[in-house]
């Protein structure tokens, strides 16, 4: 039996007919209790001012009521962190499965415990309809089966969440929001970086004007590809819609966007390939672009799947310098300033609690389809980076810069900002 004592539980324990018994505990307080308010349990502080406070307890949704996702495509990035990050998701669970591969299917619906009747194959997609715990679907297919895919969920009456890029072409990405809109159901796109709590707290020195103006950005996102890669739905344009400048380089074209809010208003590039790689016969390797914004913002970009694998972010403010290692990993973000501080220059990092990224786009979408809100980041979202990168490849090929229209205000193509993390 266990045994309580002190003021605060004397009078429970005799009241059910048991008998007090061992030393008498001083009575507990709230700042050790907390106390519960709308079904959230909260502490008082108990550190000191020079400590960061405690952040409040997960109060994660009962697992009955989170939003039910199907994972449509098994791939690499589902198996390796979609699927695992359910478990550290508080809205959302998965509950169906869709793949091509039986056998696949079969031992990943064991390992996540979904049931066989909740496992689908590409024929049989639109059976979803007809399950009533499906109530979102996430899309991680190569880019050219994207639109298919999305448009049939719609029609199935299921809310979309889509990996980026959204599609292969301005038209599709265009064709998608237009079939979810029909349909009635919410369409967001996976820009996990926007989720995350560093490019999160970027985005605040930006918009609260922190260090000053942003004059400029440096943004790279490199990494190799094997040489038999040709293999790869990567290498095919029918699949990728193009190479480096799509799959990597569209975090730093999206990341410019997102940090400050406002719209490029002219764009130049140059895309390099080697020459003889069957690897970039369809596809490019390496794209380097400039974006300018209205503000006279400037921000430089380079891809490439040439390089070994670099993910860094250099914003640069008028009384700051703000580093980003990692700004578009899974994992291993930084945030380290350098400014001046009376007559030396110091470098003051900026230490945030590591969270999964994949997690917070999930229950951010799922929070979404709960009240019916729309999302931070929309199919309008995916469609302007598909706008701005067909700019970028007419620069290239004209060697010219490529006039944008301007967007007024900030945010044009975004919902709601999430709860900064």
């Amino acid at each position: 039996m266990l045994r309580m004592g002190g003021a605060g539980t004397t009078g429970m324990l005799m009241a059910a007919g048991a008998q007090s018994a061992g030393p008498a505990y001083p009575p507990p307080t709230t700042v050790d209790t907390g106390t519960v308010a709308d079904g959230k349990v909260a502490f008082p502080e108990w550190r000191g001012a020079a400590d960061k406070p405690s952040a409040p307890p997960p109060a994660p949704t009962p697992p009955a009521q989170r939003v039910g996702f199907a994972i449509v495509g098994l791939g690499r990035l589902s198996l390796e962190e979609i699927l695992p990050a359910f478990g550290e998701c508080g809205k959302a669970r998965p509950v169906a499965l869709v793949s091509g591969t039986p056998d696949k299917l079969r031992a990943v619906a064991k390992q996540y415990g979904i049931a066989e009747s909740a496992c689908y194959d590409y024929a049989g997609f639109d059976r979803i309809q007809d399950d009533p715990a499906i109530q979102a679907v996430y899309i991680v297919l190569p880019n050219g089966m994207h639109r298919e895919y999305v448009e049939r969920a719609a029609a199935a009456g299921k809310h979309v969440l889509c990996e980026k890029p959204m599609a292969t072409s301005t038209g599709d990405a265009r064709a998608m929001v237009d079939a979810c809109a029909r349909a009635g159901v919410r369409l967001m796109v996976a820009y996990r970086c926007q989720y995350q709590a560093h490019n999160q707290r970027a985005q605040a020195f930006v918009r609260d004007g922190t260090f000053g103006r942003l004059v400029g950005m440096s943004a790279v996102n490199v990494q190799t590809t094997a040489p038999d890669a040709t293999r790869q739905w990567r290498h095919k344009r029918a699949l990728s819609g193009g190479g480096a400048l799509p799959d990597i380089g569209l975090y730093c074209l999206n990341a410019a966007r997102f940090l400050t809010g406002e719209e490029p208003v002219e764009v130049f590039a140059t895309v390099v390939s080697p020459p003889g790689d069957p690897r970039f016969a369809e596809v490019e390797e390496t794209v380097s672009f400039t974006l300018r914004f209205p503000s006279g913002f400037i921000a430089n970009s380079f891809t490439s799947y040439g390089a070994r694998e670099d993910k860094h972010q250099r914003l640069l403010f008028a009384q700051a310098t703000v580093d980003m290692p990692n700004a578009y990993a899974y994992t291993g973000q930084r945030l380290v300033v350098g400014r001046r501080a009376r007559s030396d220059t110091v470098q003051e990092e900026v230490v945030l609690k590591a969270t999964n990224q994949f997690a917070a786009e999930i229950d951010h979408f799922a929070e979404c389809v709960r009240k019916n809100q729309r999302p931070r980041t929309p199919g309008e979202e995916g469609v302007q980076d598909h706008v701005v990168m067909d700019a970028i490849y007419r620069s290239a090929a004209t060697g010219r810069p490529v006039m944008l229209p301007r967007v007024d205000g900030l945010d044009a193509t975004r919902g709601p900002m999430p709860r900064q993390a």
